[in-house]
């Protein structure tokens, strides 16, 4: 709170020196950007365990009905668990960005609201993948919430560059990895949807192995740098 209210004060006291205008001072504080960030990323990766429902209790007569009615759940099941891993992998890739950046502004923060927007959309795509795992609109509309999520990310970020928003001391290497990193995920989201032209269980088991790749980060095969 102390290391808060530190930095929103020498935010403010160096407002003169930047303008009296309210755009040359709005959204400067990255803090509250990463505060309201956490806070909708909490509430979107709640979200989408409501679309899992237990077995009405008076369907279930014994242990084989009981097992049955959770083999039913299984697509749902696993729709929940890759888009709990999706929001966690943008989650840290937005921290990332902001943790790379001196301050904000007005532009950054609304690019950032972009980027929370599509977040906001996750438990929606994510019941409707759950219902419809079989049909390929459904997927289609699942992979373009991650396709928006990536390219907010990567908006957010190339604006960043462009208005010298970032560290003084982050290495050049990092400028280029961030967006390497994004484009290459994009890339083999792409691919994975593709593959529904086969089926989309598929395109949801591509999906998965590149979600665990992103999350687990593997030291195989130079899985790691991707």
């Amino acid at each position: 709170m102390a290391r808060f209210a530190a930095r929103a004060a020498a935010i403010y006291l160096r407002a003169p020196l930047m303008g009296t205008n309210y755009n040359d001072i709005a959204g400067r504080n990255l803090d509250r950007i990463a505060a309201l960030s956490d806070g909708i990323f909490a509430v979107a990766m709640t979200l989408l365990v409501l679309d899992l429902h237990a077995p009405a209790a008076d369907l279930i007569h014994d242990n084989g009905d009981l097992l049955a009615a959770i083999l039913v759940l299984l697509p749902k099941l696993a729709v929940y668990m890759m888009s709990f891993l999706t929001l966690g992998i943008f989650w840290v890739g937005q921290q990332t960005q902001l943790n790379c950046l001196a301050h904000g502004n007005r532009e950054l923060a609304w690019l950032h609201l972009t980027f929370l927007f599509f977040v906001t959309l996750m438990p929606f795509s994510t019941a409707l993948m759950g219902a419809f795992i079989a049909y390929r609109a459904a997927l289609i509309v699942y992979w373009l919430n991650i396709l928006l999520l990536g390219a907010a990310l990567l908006t957010t970020w190339r604006y960043a560059l462009h208005a010298k928003l970032t560290a003084a001391d982050m290495p050049e290497a990092m400028r280029r990895n961030v967006e390497r990193r994004i484009v290459i995920a994009q890339s083999l989201y792409a691919f994975g949807a593709l593959l529904c032209l086969i089926n989309t269980y598929c395109s949801l088991a591509f999906i998965v192995l590149v979600q665990l790749n992103y999350a687990v980060a593997p030291r195989v095969l130079g899985l790691r740098k991707l």
